[in-house]
Parts: C-alpha cells; structure tokens; sequence
C-alpha cells in the first residue's frame, strides 16, 4: 500500500463529530509495557508484555459552539474516543475508552487560539480495527450494511476465522424515533450473514452516545463484519458510526 497523507481523517468523543475542530493529532499509541524479566543466565535484555495502555492526544481550535462545551467539560467519568485513519468502509480506525486528561489553551502572538487534549486508556488501552461504517452513516430505515473484509486470520489454518474474539464500538451522533439496534454480523462468504453473541448494542432510544461492547475471549469470528439496524418500535433518522476489532490473536484485558 502507498503512503498516504492524514487528511480526510475524522475524530469523533462521546457521540460527536469534532473533527473539524482538530488541527493535529499528535500521537495514538499503546500496547502491553515491557516488563524487564532478564535471567543472570543471559547475556542480553528478556521482556514480557504487561499490562496494555493507550492514549490518544490532539489539538483542538477553541470553537464556542462545538468542540469546547464537549471538551471544556473534562468528564470525571470515561469517554470513548474514535480516530478514523480515513472515512471510507474499511478503514482503520484506533478506539480509546478512558479518561480526558487536560484540556490546556495557548494562544499565539499571532492570535491563534487552541487547546491540547490528551485521552489515556482505562481498562482496554487503544484497540486498532476497521470502520463498519463509511464514516458517520445515516440510516432512516432497518437496514443491512455491507461487509467489510477482515482477512484470513493471524494464521491460513483459521480459514478466514480468528478464535479469539471481537469487540465493536458505537458512536451514535443524532437519532430521531423510538428506538434502534445497532449490531454486527460475520459471515464466511460476505454472502451469508449471521448474528454474533455478544455483538449487539444496547437499543439506541437517544442521541448522541457511545456504547463499547465484546464478544467472549474465545470465540469465533467469522472473515467478513457488517453494521445492521432493526427496529421494533420505529425511527425515523440514526446518524452512527460503528468500528470492530477482530483479535487474531489471545487477548485478555
């Protein structure tokens, strides 16, 4: 694959869309810490991995009517933050459920105002996965999404299966109706969809939210994922976005 620029990209905290109040991120990162485990029999460092972290951080414009009522609020509670590395069905797309660390302003001399904004893991650290969704998506009616290729697995013995489980995130930014539920569905094929246990969200009766939901560690997961809505009591608008992460390999948080 080529390399590509980040423009194009979204950000989206707690059910909203403030990507265009972003000028910069300026790191996504995480992973297990390394835990030193050098035996006096070896001549060079041993590690294992840790505990898994994550962080997100960015800088935002000062925007009275968007991001700072969101932002200024500096939430005691987690918010689930969604970078998508592109809008487009499939693309990567880092998710973070944690804690708002700062929300610290600079203005310039040339009179620049903005704020860095710093999100730290709690309890998950960054999960990397695929957008369900082409970036926000906009549904007024029950409707079957399409697939999104996850590949063969860490491994050609899975057969397009990974043994070890999924998790989905849901940003819901807008709905109008009774109420909504958001799942995700695997196949085999991208033909033949089934439901997953544990991969489907709360019924959505308000906006905007955030749900984060998993499936067992051990669990399949079939090659193909896509985003369905259904309805029981109808609606008539739901503006969503949805991202998956597929572990092909064993993960405990």
């Amino acid at each position: 694959m080529a390399k590509t620029s980040g423009l194009g990209d979204a950000l989206f905290i707690g059910g909203n869309d403030l990507s265009g109040d972003f000028t910069a991120i300026g790191n996504v990162g995480g992973g297990p810490a390394a835990l030193t485990t050098t035996g006096i029999d070896k001549g060079a460092m041993e590690r294992i991995g840790g505990a898994r972290d994550g962080r997100l951080e960015a800088t935002a414009w000062f925007n009275p009517t968007l991001s700072h009522p969101v932002l200024a609020a500096l939430p005691t509670a987690d918010v689930q933050s969604m970078y998508c590395r592109g809008t487009t069905l499939g693309s990567p797309a880092a998710t973070i459920v944690g804690k708002q660390a700062n929300y610290d302003g600079t203005r310039g001399q040339d009179g620049a105002f903005t704020f860095a904004v710093s999100m730290q893991a709690n309890g998950f650290g960054v999960e990397w996965g695929y957008l369900l969704t082409a970036g926000k998506r906009v549904d007024v009616a029950a409707t079957n999404g399409t697939g999104v290729d996850f590949g063969l697995g860490s491994s050609p013995l899975f057969n397009g299966q990974a043994l070890f489980g999924a998790q989905c995130y849901l940003q819901v930014f807008a709905f109008t109706g009774t109420d909504v539920t958001i799942k995700v569905q695997d196949s085999a094929d991208n033909a033949t969809f089934a439901d997953v246990a544990g991969m489907t969200f709360t019924a959505v009766t308000s906006g905007p939210g955030v749900q984060r939901i998993a499936t067992a560690s051990g669990q399949t997961v079939r090659r193909y994922l896509r985003a369905v809505t259904t309805t029981v009591g109808g609606f008539t608008s739901c503006t969503f976005a949805v991202a998956a992460v597929r572990n092909d390999v064993s993960t405990v948080f």
